[in-house]
Formats: structure tokens, C-alpha cells, sequence
């Protein structure tokens, strides 16, 4: 159990869910072009939850290179209604926009993770969480944005379900860890197989 555990990510939550786990960890972003990643396999016609997986090995990839001798996990989340994939917004407009076209819908959170040693990928996963908003009228919605701040542009469906966001819905499936966009059980389950943590 000694081996070295790195998160190929910058991401204060995913940090914050790893260490709130017991996970001994360093943290290393990848140095990847994610949205040039995203737009090729988008154009090619690639699933949500397949652009998810592949960024996420993309990733654990690019750091175990630097790192070969560590075990190196990659994740990564796409938002997803239908065939259309969403993108954080640029602005508050667009925002608003975009929770519109949720209203009344069930959309998806994919999350990939994959866990990378010389280069190579030993393991891969997508977990999804079903996410049903409620039916909005604009003028709420304008009131929602308004009271839960520019804070909605760091998350792709700006919400954020820890905040205000939790009032956009009606139902959710799916795991916790998966919707912040870090499926845990299976991560730790597969630690647990390579004999990384305690079992």
C-alpha cells in the first residue's frame, strides 16, 4: 500500500470528496486541451458519456506520463439532454438559456473515471445521474440567477445543488458522488482491488 495516488485534476471538490474518504493523495492537473479533445469527439459523433470517459483517461494519461510509477485517476463530467451536450455558460444570458431548455426535462450527468499507470489505462468507468427539473418560468428563473450569483458559470448546468440550484428540481437518481462529478464507490472498490487502500 504504498504506492503513490495522484489526482490528475485541480478540482476543489473532487479534492475535497477524496480527502473527506481518507485518501493520502497528490493533486496534479492534467495539461491537456480538453475543449479541442471535446470538439473532435463531438464532431465525430462520439456519446456524453463516451466524451466523459475519454477526456477523463485523456487526463489520467497525461499525468501517469509524467508520473509513471504512480497511479494516476482521471475524471471527468458531461451534462447531457438528448444528443445535445452542454458547455459552462459565458455569461448569465446564456445561463439563463440554458436552464430554460432543462425546464420541464429529465437531463443526464455522465461521469467518467479512469485510473492510469505508465501511461497506460488499468481501468475505466461512467456512472450517470438522471436529473429532473421542474417546470420554470423565465421570470423565476431570472430571479434564481440573480440571488445565486455569477458562481452558476463554474458549473456546466449552472446550479449548484449544495446552493440554490437544489430548487431547480423535482427528482434526482443517482449516486451523490456521481452528480459532483466523482463516482467514489467504484473508485474505491476498484483502490481496493489493486490493493492501493485498505480492504
Amino acid at each position: 500500500m504504498t504506492s503513490e495516488l495522484i489526482l490528475a485534476s485541480a478540482s476543489a471538490s473532487r479534492q475535497m470528496l477524496m480527502r473527506n474518504a481518507g485518501l493520502i493523495f497528490s493533486s496534479i492537473p492534467a495539461e491537456i486541451d480538453e475543449r479541442a479533445i471535446d470538439a473532435r469527439l463531438e464532431a465525430e459523433g462520439a456519446t456524453p458519456e463516451t466524451i466523459a470517459l475519454e477526456l477523463a483517461k485523456a487526463k489520467a494519461i497525461a499525468v501517469s506520463r509524467l508520473h509513471p510509477d504512480a497511479f494516476v485517476i482521471g475524471s471527468d463530467q458531461t451534462m447531457s439532454l438528448g444528443s445535445r451536450v452542454y458547455h459552462k455558460a459565458k455569461d448569465m444570458a446564456e445561463a439563463h438559456a440554458n436552464i430554460l431548455s432543462l425546464s420541464g426535462k429529465t437531463h443526464y450527468l455522465n461521469s467518467g473515471l479512469a485510473i492510469a499507470k505508465n501511461g497506460v489505462v488499468l481501468w475505466e468507468t461512467v456512472s450517470f445521474a438522471a436529473m429532473t427539473v421542474r417546470d420554470l418560468s423565465p421570470d423565476y428563473v431570472s430571479r434564481y440567477l440573480e440571488t445565486a450569483g455569477s458562481k452558476v458559470l463554474s458549473s456546466v448546468g449552472a446550479y449548484q445543488l449544495e446552493g440554490e440550484g437544489i430548487q431547480l428540481f423535482n427528482s434526482i437518481e443517482g449516486d451523490y458522488f456521481t452528480v459532483l462529478g466523482l463516482p467514489l464507490l467504484p473508485l474505491l472498490a476498484q483502490l481496493r482491488q489493486f490493493g492501493l487502500i485498505d480492504g
